[in-house]
């Protein structure tokens, strides 16, 4: 009696190579499959970009940094691309038109690509308040790579956190074109995970994504890197020498 077995192209990219399991014998020949395991590394050898989007105040920046130190806590290689601080250094001199508020996005988005596609992890807290450009940086980053992260807060939760007081000269006319005041926020349609930080602290809502991580292959559940040796420090040396150039 003839068996007759049958795998899509898709079953085998998330079922085994995204998962680092062997491909069945029957699938091909086992020099092939060494070489598509190695095209292919399994999700938690792969680069990956978390990217935060919310209003000024919702809390991306201190959940990012939490974040950040979990993940180094693990063995991880972490770059943090904080919206302000990329604005200060490698956006210097654009100002808060939407074509300046674009092009400082695309400039963290396409830093955040490199890294990632050099196998490292890039986590960026940005307003990012267009969803165009946000969708034009998932493409630049590449689907599989990028977890979008929309920190849900309440505008008035925000204005009440405005240490700075940047809102109350918003609503004053002391400052155009703020998010959230006279310049919108588009909400995310679908992003992969909506974080609320009302009830729930930025250290829990940090660990909760860790849980997502390890839940979708990105991390191993055992706490180690499964990253080879060096790795990550020749993608994030990598990415620095392209900067730089």
């Amino acid at each position: 009696e003839t068996k007759i077995f049958s795998i899509s192209g898709t079953q085998v990219r998330d079922d085994y190579l995204a998962k680092g399991e062997l491909l069945p014998e029957w699938f091909t020949r086992p020099e092939t499959a060494e070489i598509l395991q190695k095209m292919y590394p399994p999700r938690h050898e792969q680069g990956l970009c978390l990217w935060f989007t919310g209003l000024s105040g919702s809390g991306k920046s201190t959940t990012a940094e939490i974040l950040t130190s979990l993940l180094l806590e693990r063995g991880r290689q972490v770059t943090l691309l904080d919206g302000d601080v990329v604005r200060t250094h490698l956006s210097k001199g654009l100002g808060f038109s939407r074509e300046d508020r674009d092009t400082n996005i695309l400039r963290i988005g396409f830093v955040a690509g490199e890294i990632a596609r050099q196998g490292g992890i890039v986590i960026a807290a940005a307003i990012s308040p267009y969803r165009t450009t946000r969708n034009e940086v998932r493409k630049m980053v590449g689907e599989e790579r990028f977890i979008e992260v929309f920190v849900d807060t309440p505008i008035e939760v925000c204005e009440e956190r405005d240490v700075k007081g940047l809102y109350a000269r918003a609503r004053r006319g002391q400052i155009k074109g703020f998010t959230g005041v006279d310049d919108p926020y588009e909400v995310p349609v679908d992003p992969e995970i909506t974080l609320h930080t009302v009830e729930i602290s930025s250290e829990t809502n940090a660990r909760g994504i860790i849980d997502y991580l390890e839940e979708g292959g990105y991390l191993l559940p055992d706490g180690s890197n499964g990253r080879n040796d060096n790795q990550e420090d020749v993608a994030s040396s990598e990415v620095a020498e392209q900067v730089e150039d």
